[in-house]
């Protein structure tokens, strides 16, 4: 029977794609996504009909892919990270819920962004966490805005996806500039790019410096709590087991 699989690749390395993920490529006729996240699992689908391009391409890609799941194919969509994260998934399903399409589809889940990068960073998300993406392709910044002064107020850890890109670089200075209302400069900020690939680096600076430091499209920031402080070449956020236990 003809399905589609919505599939997480996590970070992008063979030992971080899960076991379900790889088995779904197998069983598919075609492969879609982005070209860079074809790239890295090209081991993989080798034998399979490949249809990659631009990582703008959402629309067209979950078009198409309902296009040929009902015509009778097996389709994959991969997406780095988890696919129902800030991936594929969600196009998908707002296109099938608009047309009342009828398909069989599954969510194969991938090791997300936040979760590589924490295990690079140590235990930056130990205690009450939130992610925001300053992507405003779609999301206005106003709502991006608001949404940080709420992080920084209720002292979540914040991961930062898509901090920057080619065309938005002030984004993340009014994101430091509002968290710097609630946090202290030196507070521990951690940067992970191309997480568990192999440009992949980590930093970890400050709340005040961290703009010095080289980010991208591939970075996670993770921006510590009022508790958060860092120890050797790890962040942690302590769960706060010391005020309740002997440790």
């Amino acid at each position: 029977m003809p399905k589609l699989y919505l599939i997480g690749i996590g970070p992008g390395s063979n030992g971080e794609i899960t076991g379900d993920a790889i088995e779904s490529l197998k069983n598919s006729d075609i492969i879609m996504g982005y070209s860079k996240y074809i790239e890295l699992i090209e081991e993989f689908v080798s034998d399979k009909e490949i249809e990659s391009g631009p990582v703008t391409d959402e629309i067209g890609r979950a078009n198409n892919a309902i296009k040929y799941v009902m015509s009778g194919k097996t389709v994959s969509i991969v997406s780095s990270g988890d696919s129902a994260i800030y991936g594929m998934a969600g196009i998908v399903f707002e296109i099938i819920a608009s047309h009342n399409y009828r398909i069989d589809l599954q969510i194969i889940p991938g090791i997300t962004a936040l979760s590589s990068a924490g295990s690079l960073l140590g235990v930056p998300f130990m205690n009450d966490f939130c992610s925001i993406s300053l992507s405003n392709k779609l999301t206005p910044e106003d709502v991006i805005l608001k949404r940080i002064h709420a992080a920084g107020a209720g002292d979540f850890v914040t991961a930062i996806y898509n901090p920057v890109s080619l065309k938005r670089t002030e984004l993340i200075k009014k994101a430091r500039e509002i968290m710097l209302g609630y946090r202290n400069k030196d507070t521990p900020v951690g940067l992970v790019t191309n997480a568990y690939r192999k440009e992949q680096k980590v930093e970890i600076s400050t709340l005040g410096d961290f703009l010095q430091s080289d980010i991208n499209m591939f970075t996670l920031v993770v921006i510590g709590n009022s508790s958060t402080y860092v120890y050797g070449k790890y962040m942690i956020t302590p769960r706060n087991y010391d005020n309740k236990y002997s440790i």
